[in-house]
């Protein structure tokens, strides 16, 4: 399998697989702790279930959840797919489990128009058989590694962040969806996308992490927090407190 912009890196001692997929090429991840070990699946977007069984395949994983850092369309297109081949549950924010049946409430008129495009608009949605809720704050404790889950309002009502901690050696890892990305931050003008929530997030989960976290976003480049805090506008003004005039950026579905 190739991919595009990602590798199958083993991130000093947590072998992550991450390609961008679809349309809207939204990064899908496989995390596990090594080749032959259990994993999860984050993010599997659109045409992303191939990619996926390609990657578990290849590395000898077995999957034991999917987990959604939001339920936009590109984020989750696949996760009937990637939960019923294996028997997995799906792991989503309460505040976004219903765009799992109802992905089309939270696009915009444009990404509707490539639905119908790509779809002739007949497709039906539905939830995984097996649907968990996150909460903010808690440990998810799968294939062999704990995630904390930050909820993180803005771009979505249930988007959230998931870090696995930094260890002897190797520093926090953040899998930050459409919250943050490399020089720039999720969307706010999509059905439920709320700026003052946006900025809260940023003030509140990204701003206090320490400068060499890695930062995996939902689209883009992987950076870190030291990068981003230097160089990206926007988490620049959030760090100013100048939160009031910041204009929402375009970037996610």
């Amino acid at each position: 399998m190739e991919f595009a912009r990602w590798r199958a890196d083993t991130l000093l001692g947590v072998l992550i697989v991450g390609f961008p997929a679809g349309p809207w090429a939204t990064n899908c991840y496989v995390v596990s702790t090594g080749e032959g070990q259990e994993c999860i699946v984050i993010d599997p977007g659109k045409d992303a279930a191939s990619g996926v069984a390609d990657v578990i395949a290849e590395r000898n994983l077995k999957p034991v959840a999917v987990v959604l850092s939001h339920g936009h369309l590109d984020h989750m297109w696949s996760v009937v797919p990637v939960c019923e081949t294996s028997g997995i549950p799906a792991y989503i924010h309460p505040g976004d489990r219903k765009l799992l049946a109802d992905p089309m409430s939270g696009i915009s008129g444009e990404t509707k128009l490539a639905f119908q495009s790509m779809t002739g608009g007949h497709m039906e949605f539905k939830e995984p058989d097996d649907v968990r809720e996150l909460a903010d704050q808690s440990t998810l404790s799968l294939a062999g590694l704990d995630f904390t889950v930050d909820h993180t309002p803005g771009h979505t009502p249930g988007s959230v962040t998931f870090r696995i901690p930094e260890g002897d050696d190797y520093p926090q890892i953040m899998f930050s969806g459409d919250l943050l990305f490399a020089g720039s931050i999720g969307r706010t003008d999509l059905p439920g996308g709320d700026m003052n929530e946006m900025v809260d997030s940023l003030a509140r989960v990204v701003l206090p992490l320490a400068d060499t976290t890695a930062v995996l976003p939902g689209h883009g480049e992987t950076t870190t927090i030291g990068k981003e805090r230097a160089s990206n506008p926007y988490l620049r003004q959030v760090a100013d407190e100048v939160s009031g005039g910041l204009r929402g950026p375009t970037k996610g579905l």
